[in-house]
This record gives C-alpha cells, sequence and structure tokens, in this order.
C-alpha cells in the first residue's frame, strides 16, 4: 500500500515567525493575565510587511474572555475591562474544568457581523484547550492568506524530513516520495503513491522486507501554541484513497523504534435491496473536491465544504477549495468565524443534511495496523549512532542531533495472507422456492407435482367447466334466435326436458358412459339383438375316410 507521513507541524516555527508574530504576542499575554504565566520580556519580531498589521482590528473582535460564575459578566482579555455576554453559551466538552479562581472558565465570543445581537460564547473545559482553540482559529486565518507555494517552501522538505530509508533490503531515497500538500501538517509524503505508473511490492513478510525509515522531528522548531505533542504521523492506504492523516492517522514517538505490522483485508457489502451503500459515489449529489475514489469521509468533508461556501461565501481552510471558491479570512470575509462554528454545530448534530445524503462504499480496502515500541536508540549506541547520523546531514545541521529529534519507522506487513470479507445474501428466490418444497415435503407429503395437480383441479378444470356451460348457453341462445329469424314456432313438447334427457340437444362432445345409456334409440331401425352363434362350428366332420379295423369287429357283434 501507499505509506503517507508528515510532521505533526505544518510549518517550520522559525520560518512563520513573522507571520503569527503578532498572534504569539496576544496568546503570551493572555498567559500573563489568565495564569501568572510569563517567559521573560523577550523582543517580538515584526515584519515590515503587510503582516505586521494581520492582529490589531483582529483580536479585538475576538479576544480571548474569562467568564465569571457562569454568568453574564465576563472580563475582556485584549482590553481588560468587563462586558455583558449576549446569546447562546456553548459548552465545547462535557464538564467544566476551571481556571485560576474556581468558578471562572475560559472561552471566547463570536458575533455576527451583520447584527451584533447575535452572539455565542465558546467555553471549554480547560484553559489549555480554549488557548489552543482560539490560536488554531487566528492560524487558520492567516495561513488562508499566504499563496500555497510560499506554503510549501515554510514547511519541511523531504530531505529535512527524512534520513535513511530502506525498502525490502534495498536503499531508498526521496525519489521514492510524493508530495502533497495538507492544510494542517503542511508537506505530507507518500511512499509507493504509484503516480509515476510502478507500484512496488514485496513477496517476503517480516520487518526486514518492509519500509524502515529514520526520520528528523527537530523539536526546538515547534511551535509550543499550535501542537502540544512531538512526533510525526503516518497513514496507511491504497494508492487510490485520499489520506486523512489528521483523522486516522497514527503518531510516531521521537526517541523510540515504532513497528508497524499489518493485516490486509479486502471487504465488499452487498448494494440495494439488501444495503444503501453505493458503488462509486456516482450516485451520490456532492462533488468530490479529493480527486480520489470516493469513501465515506470524503463525501462528508465535501458536503460540509460546499455548505460553508453556499452559506459563509467562503471555504473552510481545513478543506479541499472548491472551484471558483477562496479561503475565509477575516479582511475579506468578517463574519466567517461566526458562521462556521454555526454551520459545524448543526454537522455535528446531523441537522446539515450531510450524513443522510453520503452513504458507505460497497467494496474497500482495510490494513489493521499492529504497534509495537522499543527504546531508541539504546543506552550502549546512542553515542555513536547520533554521531554518524549527524555527520550524514553534513552540512544541512550545525548542531549534534539529539535522540529526542528522530524517530524511527518499520512498516511491514506480518504475514501475506489476504482476507476477503463478502455479504451474501441469506435468502434468494431458489433457496426461498426450495425451502418452501422442502415444508410442504415434510409436513404434508406434497411435492410439486402435488401442487400442479391441486392447481390443474381448482382452477384449470374449473375454469373449463364454467366455459363450457357459458358456451352451452350461448349456443342455445343462438339457436333459438335462427329459429325465431326463420319463422317457424317452437314445437312444444309434453314434457320439456334438459340437459342430456332432450334428445333434440345436440354435443358435440363425446358422451359419457351415463349419458349414452339415456339417448333415445332411432326411430326406422329395429332394436339391436344379439346375433345367433354359428352352430356349423359345432357339427362333427369326417376325420377317417376308413373305419377302423377295431370299430368294425364292434358293429359286427
Amino acid at each position: 500500500p501507499g505509506v503517507t507521513m508528515s510532521h505533526c507541524l505544518p510549518c517550520r516555527y522559525s520560518a512563520m515567525k513573522e507571520y503569527l508574530s503578532e498572534l504569539d504576542k496576544e496568546t503570551k499575554k493572555a498567559l500573563e493575565t489568565f495564569y501568572g504565566f510569563s517567559d521573560g520580556k523577550s523582543k517580538v519580531r515584526r515584519s515590515v510587511d503587510k503582516w505586521n498589521s494581520t492582529g490589531g482590528d483582529f483580536f479585538q473582535q475576538i479576544p480571548l474572555l474569562k467568564v465569571e460564575d457562569f454568568s453574564r459578566t465576563a472580563t475582556d482579555l485584549h482590553s481588560g475591562q468587563k462586558r455583558k455576554i449576549e446569546g447562546s453559551v456553548f459548552h465545547k466538552d462535557s464538564s467544566i474544568v476551571n481556571s485560576g479562581d474556581s468558578n471562572d472558565i475560559i472561552g471566547f465570543q463570536l458575533c455576527d457581523a451583520n447584527n451584533s445581537s447575535e452572539c455565542a460564547l465558546y467555553t471549554f473545559s480547560s484553559g489549555v484547550n480554549a488557548i489552543q482553540e482560539w490560536y488554531k482559529l487566528h492560524y487558520m486565518n492567516i495561513m488562508a492568506q499566504i499563496p500555497l507555494e510560499t506554503k510549501e517552501k515554510l514547511s519541511y522538505s523531504a530531505d529535512d524530513l527524512l534520513l535513511t530509508c530502506f525498502f525490502d533490503g534495498l536503499s531508498c531515497d526521496k525519489r521514492h516520495f510524493t508530495r502533497f500538500h495538507h492544510p494542517l501538517h503542511g508537506n505530507c509524503y507518500t511512499f509507493n503513491s504509484g503516480e509515476n505508473g510502478t507500484i512496488l511490492s514485496t513477496s517476503t513478510g517480516g520487518s526486514e522486507y518492509g519500509l524502515q525509515v529514520v526520520l528528523y522531528i527537530d523539536e526546538a522548531d515547534y511551535n509550543p501554541f499550535l501542537v502540544t505533542s512531538t512526533g510525526a504521523k503516518i497513514i496507511v492506504h491504497d494508492q487510490n484513497e485520499y489520506p486523512f492523516i489528521e483523522d486516522i492517522g497514527t503518531e510516531i514517538e521521537t526517541a523510540a523504534a515504532t513497528s508497524i505490522g499489518m493485516h490486509f483485508t479486502r471487504s465488499r457489502k452487498l448494494s440495494k435491496p439488501y444495503s444503501d451503500c453505493t458503488e462509486t459515489g456516482a450516485d451520490i449529489p456532492v462533488e468530490n473536491l479529493y480527486n480520489k475514489s470516493y469513501s465515506l469521509q470524503i463525501c462528508l468533508h465535501s458536503c460540509f465544504q460546499k455548505a460553508m461556501v453556499d452559506s459563509c461565501g467562503c471555504a473552510q481552510y481545513a478543506q479541499p477549495l472548491p472551484a471558483g471558491a477562496e479561503y475565509c479570512n477575516y479582511k475579506k470575509n468578517p463574519n466567517w468565524m461566526y458562521c462556521y462554528y454555526r454551520l459545524h454545530e448543526k454537522f455535528v448534530k446531523e441537522q446539515l443534511g450531510c450524513q443522510q445524503i453520503c452513504k458507505d462504499a460497497c467494496s474497500f480496502k482495510e490494513w489493521a495496523l499492529t504497534t509495537s515500541i522499543a527504546q531508541w536508540p539504546s543506552t550502549v549506541s546512542e553515542d555513536w549512532m547520533l554521531r554518524v547520523l549527524s555527520w550524514d546531514k553534513g552540512q544541512k545541521l550545525n548542531k549534534k542531533l539529539n535522540k529526542t529529534d528522530l524517530a524511527n519507522l518499520m512498516v511491514f506487513y506480518k504475514d501475506l495472507n489476504e482476507r476477503f470479507i463478502s455479504e451474501n445474501p441469506a435468502n434468494t428466490l431458489v433457496i426461498l422456492l426450495s425451502n418452501f418444497g422442502g415444508q410442504l415435503g415434510l409436513w404434508m407429503s406434497c411435492s410439486v407435482v402435488c401442487v400442479i395437480e391441486i392447481v390443474e383441479v381448482f382452477f384449470i378444470d374449473s375454469l373449463s367447466i364454467v366455459m363450457r356451460r357459458q358456451w352451452q348457453k350461448a349456443k342455445k341462445w343462438w339457436n333459438d334466435r335462427k329459429g325465431a329469424g326463420s319463422g317457424k314456432p317452437p314445437q312444444a313438447s309434453p314434457v320439456e326436458r334438459q340437459g342430456h334427457d332432450n334428445p333434440i340437444c345436440i354435443d358435440e362432445d363425446l358422451p359419457t358412459f351415463n349419458t349414452a345409456l339415456r339417448l333415445p334409440l332411432p326411430q326406422d331401425s329395429p332394436l339391436p339383438r344379439t346375433p345367433p352363434p354359428n352352430y356349423s362350428t359345432l357339427r362333427l366332420e369326417t376325420a377317417f375316410t376308413e373305419q377302423l379295423p377295431d370299430t368294425l369287429e364292434l358293429s359286427q357283434h
């Protein structure tokens, strides 16, 4: 399969500081105001271009708030003043974990730019979650304004990510990886993507014949507010599937060797009328924005993005960009955050209609992963391994590598058995008729011939009798009408007889035995009699011409 890997961070923090200077300043101010945290009075680098004014009014419009006693009063972080909260309150977590004062919670308020009375306050179970969500919201607003080519340069290159690579016992390099840019994870690299027409394969299971890579993480260059974990993410997928690394990616730990064993399973579901799945997604009225084979996740994300463009007038940054649309940013779309949260709330509650439109795929491939972790490098081999890897990095790195900057990854097949799961109908027409005949034979000693005879007696014979009666009535009616037309009066008989007792009634059907006995004899012919027997056959004929001697003697006496 294809193996996609990326950093947990979309871009190098050192390269993004000029774009994030105002946002970082506001975040540090929030930590100092709410929690008394301060990292010193270090100077914040400011850019001389348009990004110097990225914050300003924007942070004043959506500041962090400290809500007191679950009341409608909140303290504004930016101005330090208290203000009344209008609108609904949405708790992003099930429980409330307070910050500072036991009765205070952290959140932010979003209002409709066209109607200031339409507002919503979003609170969180922890100040960490509130600050991260608030930071991510502003981060997407800033990144939406940066061109794609610039973001690809700010992110990690293949040379930055890969230190060593082996596949099936042979060495590999960045030429075996295909790059694509993910909005939330930056540059991602797919091994064995198949874009060049060649798909690599292995004929032996085991870790020695799989993919082995050492990744350079560079923990010191991570954004401290955007992500709080260090490492890499990996996802195993088919070449025709889109890697949703943010949803189902597996995280790889630094200073450890992660072994991932795979089992391949191919599944096939029955379509209509047995299930509501779709074969190719062509019958789903949602445009596929990912240019990959259909899946339920692709349909849901594409449906939400379409609703975002229709309702808010711009596209959400984390999803692919539809044709003719542009990503939301506060300068061009000042109402997009309030619109996005309202729309996302409907999506989660299944009120947007996407869950009703999108269907599961009838056929799909799945790789079940088994993960194991070991300490790497070991204490006795740490010194020489880090020295050799630092030397391999060469002039690209001006410092000695630390083991927390590295992650060892192995992806391999545990066995080469392919598991196939398919659905078959429990009852078909043939099975239904077979079961019906078996039950009739078991409980009523009835077979198919018996059923045919019953149908013949009750339906065919009954129909023939009715049709015969109707034919006789019609024929009699026609004869009576014909006689009335010729002017001959009908002859009255002393005793009116009907049916087979009437000799006038001539039936073309052959008579039965009983009706033949009741038929009248012809008047001009004698009664038939039994002919006398031919007694001439009983006469004695002379068998011998001469009399035998013994008979002569007897006659003489």
